[in-house]
């Protein structure tokens, strides 16, 4: 069986499952945020009563994230929605913006958009707030309100998007009907060239299959090249499996996906115990195919769809007004890293703005010192525009006055993972998706430019 066919198996408590097999799966952990948690709450009072209780308060993870640092006060009134659930509840895991369990939130305007507006609880955006909190482990089942719930595969888990009828449907019963996808394998060799991002990986594989090319199937990731990428890398790929239509990604477990494992259940007192799922040579495959990553070069996707792939040296005749870095796929602390080292020093020529993925990355990039300036102040200095509200902000546009939001047509060079029209906001605008690197690089000269110029 295939690593996404051994999970399914063993969740349902059978021996073997096939692709197009229904079955019955216990889920390890649901997660939901502020866009579809209350929708989510809704169906569950619905169908199991007013009164009802969840199946399992320690399963259930409640991640306010999308439309927080916003004055919209029906966006605020969903994060008090959860609030009220999770009091009524007792869910131990709720990551809310403010500290009071009886206030109520609201962004201040007066603030403005940069500054700090959350308590001690916030984490900031859903799934690079689950590893960190230590709720992805290996062979277990995620569900996640949320398409991108996917990027959890990079730690050996069967994890995927659902809707608000499925998960209202789990917080009840603690299980889910699901059909077994057709694996796809991907199989990695060689090790990626200076320059050269996951970012590029996952866009140059969307653009070979096509954004529909893997769609309801299992995107497995195996070879030499995997094991070589840190767990950054490999959550930056799996969160992408949604942009070729994907169910889910798997990656293989090893001793890194284990070390980051259990060095986050340990900091937060999470469940630690797991068994991974391992690879065997009984695997049938709808689609097997070999990439060399030293192969690999700076991929841009272009409008309107993530699979129209591009190599950046193609088109330095495409001039830019804005670049944005951000978002679970791009907001990571490693990608404002390599965004860092390709602007320091040097000036931003167009609107740049960037957003943390999560509170800990706004602390690191504080904390993080090079030539006895932080990170974060390299950014600024360089012309980036940062906020320590770290959200997902103008990745899926929000309401209009969220930051770095797209409210007039205009062409964008963004790290986040989705550039369909209207997606960043107003629907004329065109999004061209790129690794830190290269929209650092763009950032510098106003058009698409490959990274490589600036990296020796």
């Amino acid at each position: 069986m295939t690593l996404t066919e051994k999970i399914l198996a063993r969740a349902s408590g059978k021996t073997r499952v096939a692709a197009g097999d229904n079955v019955w799966v216990n889920v390890d952990v649901l997660m939901t945020h502020d866009v579809c948690g209350p929708g989510t709450i809704g169906v569950f009072k619905r169908e199991f009563g007013k009164a009802a209780k969840v199946w399992d308060p320690k399963r259930v993870v409640i991640i306010p994230d999308h439309y927080i640092f916003t004055a919209d006060s029906m966006s605020n009134r969903n994060v008090d929605i959860l609030r009220e659930f999770v009091k009524e509840q007792g869910l131990p895991y709720f990551y809310d913006v403010i500290d009071d369990p009886d206030g109520h939130w609201q962004f201040d305007v007066s603030k403005g958009q940069t500054q700090k507006q959350y308590g001690s609880k916030y984490t900031g955006v859903c799934h690079t707030t689950l590893p960190w909190k230590g709720h992805t482990r290996p062979g277990e089942i995620l569900f996640g309100t949320d398409s991108h719930t996917c990027m959890a595969g990079a730690f050996n888990q069967f994890a995927t998007g659902i809707g608000n009828t499925d998960a209202g449907f789990i917080l009840g019963t603690g299980k889910l009907l699901i059909k077994v996808p057709e694996s796809m394998r991907f199989f990695m060799e060689g090790a990626m060239q200076p320059g050269v991002m996951a970012k590029d990986v996952i866009l140059h594989v969307i653009g070979d299959i096509g954004f529909d090319g893997a769609t309801y199937r299992a995107m497995q990731w195996e070879g030499p090249g995997v094991y070589g990428m840190n767990m950054d890398d490999r959550m930056t790929i799996a969160n992408m499996a949604i942009e070729a239509g994907g169910k889910n990604a798997m990656f293989p477990c090893d001793q890194k996906t284990i070390d980051y494992v259990n060095e986050r259940t340990a900091e937060n007192g999470t469940k630690s115990e797991f068994e991974p799922v391992e690879l065997d040579g009984d695997q049938k495959f709808i689609y097997d195919k070999v990439f060399d990553l030293s192969k690999l070069e700076p991929t841009v996707a272009c409008h309107p769809d993530p699979g129209q792939r591009k190599l950046a040296k193609e088109m330095s005749n495409v001039s830019l007004d804005r670049a944005y870095i951000g978002s679970c796929t791009g907001g990571k602390t490693s990608d404002f890293l390599a965004f860092a080292q390709v602007v320091k020093g040097k000036t931003v020529k167009i609107d740049t703005f960037g957003v943390p993925a999560t509170t800990k990355v706004v602390q690191e990039l504080k904390d993080t010192q090079w030539d006895g300036q932080s990170v974060w102040s390299i950014l600024e200095s360089a012309g980036v525009r940062m906020t320590e509200n770290a959200s997902c902000a103008a990745c899926l546009g929000g309401p209009v006055d969220t930051f770095g939001r797209l409210n007039t047509p205009m062409k964008c060079i963004s790290a986040t993972n989705r550039n369909f029209p209207g997606r960043m906001g107003n629907k004329e605008s065109q999004v061209f998706l790129a690794s830190p690197y290269t929209v650092a690089a763009s950032a510098l000269t106003g058009k698409v430019t490959d990274p490589r110029e600036f990296i020796s």
